[in-house]
């Protein structure tokens, strides 16, 4: 690991330069519902891909390390979006138990398009009889942020960039999954130590990483980039006919997860009791929230309050435009993508007051502090009185992914 001090100058990507994309993250969920930094991660593959610069991308499997080519990348990127159909999986694939038939495939699929491998310990090698002097290697996702990647990087004349977009866990630890919390310090502590520069999705996310990481030694040069937002064109056909209310209703988007803060808008709708109009929950279940779902499931098959779950992104956006407004009552972001996508739809916006959403949002959204919640009450009251479509003014314009790549690549 690079020792304290100051840090190197370094060389900023540029359009003559050859990039490394980390595609660990994207094999291990293909199959899934993409979260937000799925789509981030995306986002820097369909970007690399129109432009002329060399690129390659790096895949962590449980045999190895693979490497891809722009063709391996590119029909990479046509599956994930489902434009291709998978292949078959592999004997290597199959004979690793107990992960999902997707992911299977996905990784039998890179394995035939890489144009180079190696084993753990030859993935230096491997990288330096492939890329040139100089090569810029991005990590989005936060996987394979590991010693040997990142030391294998710099020894083969490559640069770190890597991608932040919190650091909630070490904040945070109770919303976090176990065993999580000390996998993820670590990283940070890696990337603390290796990275020539850091990207941050927002001021806030940068100020709350250097904090932490102030403690363990000299902090990288960073930049701040807001993320793009490319909302999926809303598609009500696509939503089940037993999801849609016919009244006004609201809705919330994001994991059930302790931190998203789901308890707070059903104690809200406890509180409003028969007056209270539908809620729509849009989300998969994920942890350390049995309390939650126990109540979620004593309000099925559809009460007043509705979970859904596995709805395509087309469904969730019209839904999220035809709602009264977007509720997002998070405890902690580090961006917060829900109600940014919900302001481009022109979709009223009800947050808590959280620095990072003041950031984003500006004076398009409503602020108010989850202990407050009879303002959220009457806020919600008021907005259910209101037809979906009288819309205050038309959706905010938001950042583009012009925008963020322009700071992250520094093109003119």
């Amino acid at each position: 690991m690079h020792g304290d001090g100051t840090k190197p100058a370094i060389t900023t990507p540029d359009m003559a330069q050859a990039r490394l994309l980390d595609l660990t993250r994207s094999m291990r969920r293909a199959g899934r519902v993409a979260t937000g930094i799925d789509r981030v991660e995306l986002a820097y593959l369909k970007r690399f891909l129109q432009d002329d610069n060399p690129v390659f991308g790096l895949v962590r499997s449980p045999f190895g390390y693979l490497l891809l080519d722009r063709a391996g990348m590119s029909e990479f990127s046509d599956k994930l979006q489902d434009a291709i159909p998978w292949s078959q999986a592999d004997f290597w694939s199959s004979v690793w138990p107990g992960r999902d038939p997707v992911v299977r495939q996905a990784e039998s699929d890179l394995r035939r398009r890489a144009v180079d491998r190696a084993t753990r310990h030859r993935l230096r090698a491997m990288l330096a009889r492939n890329l040139p002097q100089g090569y810029a290697y991005f990590n989005i996702g936060h996987s394979n942020i590991t010693e040997r990647v990142l030391r294998s990087i710099k020894q083969s004349g490559g640069q770190v960039h890597a991608l932040v977009h919190d650091v909630i866990p070490l904040e945070y630890p109770g919303y976090q999954r176990p065993g999580t919390v000390v996998p993820f310090r670590i990283k940070m502590q890696l990337l603390r130590g290796y990275a020539d520069r850091l990207i941050y999705n927002s001021q806030d996310t940068q100020k709350r990483c250097e904090e932490q990481m102030l403690a363990w030694g000299v902090i990288p040069p960073g930049v701040v980039a807001h993320l793009g937002v490319e909302n999926v064109q809303p598609d009500p056909a696509a939503v089940p006919s037993t999801a849609l209310p016919d009244c006004p209703y609201f809705i919330c988007v994001g994991t059930i997860e302790p931190r998203k803060n789901h308890a707070f808008l059903l104690d809200l709708w406890d509180r409003m009791g028969t007056d209270a109009p539908p809620l729509l929950i849009c989300g998969a279940r994920g942890w350390n929230n049995e309390a939650v779902f126990k109540r979620l499931d004593q309000m099925r098959p559809f009460g007043v309050v509705r979970e859904l779950s596995g709805l395509p992104d087309a469904a969730v956006s019209a839904l999220v435009q035809g709602a009264s407004g977007l509720l997002f009552p998070s405890h902690a972001e580090g961006f917060g993508l829900p109600p940014l996508e919900a302001a481009q739809l022109g979709t009223r916006v009800l947050c808590n007051d959280l620095p990072v959403l003041r950031e984003i949002l500006g004076d398009w959204a409503h602020f108010i502090p989850v202990s407050e919640p009879d303002l959220w009450v009457r806020n919600i009251k008021k907005w259910e009185k209101i037809q979906p479509n009288a819309k205050i003014r038309d959706g905010i314009p938001g950042p583009t992914w012009n925008d963020h790549f322009k700071t992250v690549l520094r093109l003119n």
